[in-house]
């Protein structure tokens, strides 16, 4: 069942919980998506069956949150990450962050020490807003943006994305890749051979840059950025199972 709590600048923050036997299980969703995803939902069932404490929720101007989209940045998004589970758990947590929500698990994770018991990033998008992004725009768009404060990009889930000028300053905050990332956890990488938003190379700089003693990537022909099919979400399951029992 969907509840709301106040977040950090006083929004609405949309998210559902299931108590039961620790760690928690906490789904950081990506970049427009929201917390019905089929990823969300596959490791909400998995964790009833279980008996597993589960956490899924919305950032501001996401699904069911509120929000005006372009008034926000990853930066701000990682707080209202952080806040959820700061109000919503009790003990040790494994995060899994897909996409845009593997880079929050990567910002989040770094601070929480012992509390963080692993980490699954699916496809992760580390300092995307630079890296991927502002790299890339046109002139036009570089121009929109000055202008305008907003320019639009393609998306293969819809309609363009907005991509504000408080999105690509902000989100610097959140940075990952700048500094050192040290976990004293597993840490699971998975990353699809099809994926068109993240690059395998994107993956092994991650890979190089993270410091931890059980550090893995996996890399599954043919699966796309979604990485939703029924074999990609039962490698999400082989890993946090693996976790788990370690």
């Amino acid at each position: 069942m969907t509840q709301f709590m106040t977040g950090p600048r006083g929004q609405k923050l949309a998210f559902s919980k299931i108590d039961g036997a620790g760690p928690t299980v906490v789904f950081l969703g990506g970049f427009m998506s929201d917390m019905t995803g089929s990823k969300a939902i596959f490791l909400e069932d998995w964790a009833k069956a279980r008996g597993q404490a589960f956490l899924r929720f919305d950032y501001a101007a996401h699904g069911q949150s509120e929000g005006v989209f372009t008034e926000h940045s990853v930066a701000e998004w990682a707080e209202d990450a952080a806040a959820v589970i700061a109000a919503q758990t009790n003990g040790d947590l494994i995060l899994i962050g897909s996409s845009m929500g593997g880079w929050i698990s990567l910002n989040l994770g770094r601070d929480m020490g012992d509390r963080l018991r692993g980490l699954i990033l699916i496809a992760a998008a580390p300092d995307f807003t630079e890296d991927s992004m502002l790299a890339s725009f046109t002139e036009t768009q570089k121009q929109e943006i000055a202008e305008q404060g907003v320019t639009y990009i393609p998306s293969d889930y819809g309609d363009p994305y907005p991509i504000s000028n408080h999105l690509l300053t902000d989100s610097r905050r959140a940075f990952v890749m700048r500094e050192p990332l040290e976990f004293g956890c597993p840490v699971h990488m998975i990353q699809g051979t099809l994926d068109n938003a993240v690059s395998r190379d994107t993956a092994l700089r991650l890979l190089d840059h993270i410091q931890a003693d059980d550090l893995h990537l996996t890399l599954t022909k043919g699966a796309d950025h979604s990485y939703s099919t029924p074999p990609c979400l039962a490698v999400i399951q082989q890993k946090l199972e693996c976790i788990l029992e370690s």
